[in-house]
């Protein structure tokens, strides 16, 4: 039987219903819910680690770091044939896209969670943490980066982002679609991830803010970011890659402190690009030396840069980092 080992950091598939406040909270250790999925232990030899029991908006880039830590120690340690972590779902995406970045290893890392807590009828938590297991065991699925399987579908870290806030089809990869499927066991990949990459580095750098556009924005937020503190900065522009004039001023500020700014679009899918050419467009944004980061999406992009921020301050090495095709 192959060896897995499971990685609880908490999240809804750890809560149940807290009888005092009638909401759902942080309450099963990983072997309370390894105790609720013996199919688990039918399938695989299977060792687990409480991490915690953090709830997704608690998660930070210092908790990442360190998760990513402990997921090269024990690969180095030990001869896993697949790992599954359980998450919250609010910043799911955002962990599994630093692991993406920074674990090597051909082995499959599945990231999972729920949508459901344990006191629901319908609770969704094992069966995810069975269509992970699956997934950890299919060859196929080997090489393919860090996944997320939630719903018995099978997305890239890098591409899938959190779409409703209570659907159990949350999870969902906008421009490309899903990797794959679970279906009754079986493991179904139907293409490759877009991108896969690394950044080398055991340092981050988290004072990295992200500013959304909106119609009329002036410059006040990004002369704030760059007086407070900011050592990089992201920019949720408007459409392929544009802002308002008035917020392309507070980004050229931003630049002449010598922090460095990735653009990301608002809209849900689709790549920034330098298409226009008037006051505030994306031509002027490349030629100001801001970093266009293909299809991120914000949250994702500041992950990227937290990272990167880590390896280099070097301009160039960046924009190589972000503009990689």
């Amino acid at each position: 039987m192959k060896k897995i080992l499971i990685i609880f950091t908490g999240g809804t598939i750890s809560m149940k219903i807290d009888e005092t406040t009638g909401g759902a909270v942080p309450h099963l250790s990983g072997n309370e819910i390894l105790n609720k999925v013996p199919e688990l232990s039918r399938e695989a030899v299977i060792s687990f680690i409480d991490f915690g029991k953090y709830p997704g908006p608690h998660m930070t880039p210092a908790k990442m770091l360190e998760l990513s830590q402990l997921v090269r120690k024990e690969l180095d340690d030990n001869d896993y044939d697949g790992i599954i972590i359980t998450h919250g779902t609010d910043t799911l995406e955002e962990t599994a896209y630093f692991l993406d970045l920074t674990v090597k290893t051909g082995i499959p890392v599945v990231l999972t969670g729920s949508m459901k807590n344990s006191s629901d009828a319908d609770w969704d938590g094992p069966q995810n943490l069975i269509d992970s297991l699956y997934v950890c065991l299919n060859p196929n699925c080997a090489d393919l980066g860090v996944l997320v399987c939630l719903n018995g579908e099978i997305n890239a870290a890098s591409e899938v982002t959190k779409t409703h806030t209570e659907d159990i089809e949350t999870f969902v990869s906008l421009d490309f679609g899903a990797l794959g499927f679970v279906d009754r066991g079986r493991v179904i990949i139907n293409r490759l991830p877009r991108l896969l990459e690394k950044i080398d580095t055991d340092k981050i750098n988290d004072k990295v803010d992200l500013i959304k556009c909106y119609a009329g924005m002036d410059d006040k937020f990004f002369r704030f970011a760059a007086e407070s503190g900011a050592e990089g900065l992201i920019v949720e522009a408007m459409g392929v890659g544009n802002v308002p004039p008035a917020a392309f001023s507070g980004i050229e500020y931003v630049v002449s402190k010598g922090i460095p700014v990735a653009l990301v679009s608002r809209c849900p899918a689709g790549e920034t690009m330098d298409v226009y050419g008037y006051p505030g467009a994306g031509k002027w944004l490349k030629k100001l030396g801001v970093y266009f980061a293909e299809y991120l999406n914000g949250q994702k992009a500041r992950i990227k840069m937290i990272i990167a921020l880590g390896k280099t301050t070097d301009r160039e090495e960046l924009k190589n980092i972000f503009e990689i095709l």
